[in-house]
């Protein structure tokens, strides 16, 4: 039933206004739709991400992967607009000073970053 369903992430914000800065001036999204209650932004490959104000997510993980054919250029221009990555070094899981991990096992490289509200973003490669 939902094998080709388009799949739209929904992440909660303090601050529409703030969060609307970020999404479109730093991660370069498009605006598709704004409400009072919420934002709708256009990606890639017709996928949507939708930010609605709501008080902080207690999330503390991933909420949205942007999958890019390069990593490593979109860490560099990211960072380039003030994103900061993530260093992590758990079991399995450790980043270089980029904030990249590769995950060889899984076939995926990583790099994590935080909105302003400290949402857990990222972006992903199949290697």
């Amino acid at each position: 039933m939902l094998t080709n369903a388009p799949i739209a992430p929904t992440i909660p914000v303090t601050d529409l206004q703030k969060a609307k800065d970020f999404y479109t001036q730093k991660l370069g999204l498009v605006l598709e739709k704004e409400m009072p209650a919420g934002i709708t932004f256009k990606a890639g490959n017709g996928t949507k991400l939708y930010i609605y104000k709501r008080g902080p997510s207690k999330a503390d993980h991933t909420l949205a992967s942007f999958l890019v054919t390069d990593v490593e250029a979109a860490v560099d221009e990211l960072t380039q607009k003030g994103i900061v990555f993530e260093q992590y070094d758990f079991p399995g899981l450790k980043t270089n000073k980029k904030g990249i991990a590769v995950m060889s096992d899984e076939g995926e490289m990583g790099a994590w970053f935080k909105d302003p509200d400290g949402n857990i973003l990222a972006v992903g490669q199949e290697i």
